[in-house]
């Protein structure tokens, strides 16, 4: 597949680790249910590309270690471009603290609590501490597969891309994944145009339905195909469109949201096919998380 990655431009961006929020009182599930759990950011230290999403005693909780360009700046546009031009399969290197010089790879984008999501072996996780520096080569933004116009790439290292064993037939781009979702289980995110940064959610309140479209053995890292949705210019429903992404952070127990899916390849028009593959996860295909050597 001819892709313009000798174009595509390399930029550092620096973040550092997210301190852990939370409001100390009682949230709302779908169910009417309260709860007061552990959320987003940190470094966890348990939970990593490879393990399910389901089944925490927590809600939103991101694998890894969470990043952010400043806990000061969360909504201003620098941060925005630190979520934007870090990409999924991205090396990512401590330039701080004990554990100076250690390198990741970035498995994905958070929207709402805007982070950027970076996988580190153990060893790296128990020397890091919440004011340490990351810096990422972020490499990308801009990718375009050039014998397929009407095909929308973002938010992948051209170097990933070329390992998903996606294949040309009749047209069409026939891409490995987990699991297909239909477009009714899509929830938070829908409307929002950042493409280059952020997810939407698997809606998770409806359990039988989750079990009929084989949902609930979901792993982080694994890649999906989103049925009927178009993800080229804003998250919409469009009969024939489909959408590819990366399953990046845990059920959530507010009405709408579930397993986030930072996307990185669409079509409006129906170019891109699912083939289901077992081992479709990025963790498996980079030998990070629970699959790293």
């Amino acid at each position: 597949m001819r892709i313009n990655k000798e174009r595509l431009v390399m930029i550092s961006v620096q973040g550092t680790i997210v301190k852990p929020e939370h409001s100390g009182r009682h949230a709302v599930a779908h169910d009417g249910k309260p709860f007061m759990l552990p959320g987003t950011g940190g470094i966890t230290y348990n939970v990593k590309v490879g393990d399910p999403v389901f089944g925490w005693a927590a809600d939103h909780v991101e694998p890894g270690v969470s990043t952010i360009l400043d806990q000061e700046k969360r909504d201003s546009g620098q941060n925005r471009g630190y979520n934007f031009y870090a990409c999924i399969g991205n090396e990512a290197r401590v330039v701080s603290g004990d554990a100076k010089g250690a390198k990741g790879i970035v498995t994905g984008h958070h929207g709402g609590a805007e982070h950027v999501l970076i996988d580190f072996p153990d060893e790296v996780l128990e020397k890091l501490t919440l004011d340490d520096k990351i810096l990422i080569k972020s490499f990308g933004q801009g990718l375009e597969l050039l014998d397929y116009p009407d095909v929308h790439v973002y938010n992948i290292d051209p170097n990933l891309f070329e390992k998903l064993g996606i294949e040309e037939k009749d047209g069409k781009l026939f891409v490995p994944v987990v699991a297909v979702v239909p477009s009714y289980l899509m929830g938070s995110g829908i409307g929002s145009t950042s493409m280059g940064t952020g997810d939407y959610d698997i809606m998770t309140a409806d359990q039988d339905v989750l079990k009929e479209h084989g949902l609930l053995d979901l792993r982080f890292g694994d890649i999906v195909y989103i049925k009927d949705y178009d993800n080229s210019y804003g998250r919409c429903y469009r009969k024939g469109a489909a959408s590819i992404g990366v399953v990046i952070h845990s059920d959530c127990k507010y009405a709408g949201h579930g397993p986030g899916v930072t996307i990185f390849m669409t079509s409006a028009k129906p170019l891109i096919e699912p083939v289901l593959n077992p081992d479709a996860n990025i963790g498996k295909i980079l030998r990070i998380g629970r699959y790293r050597d």
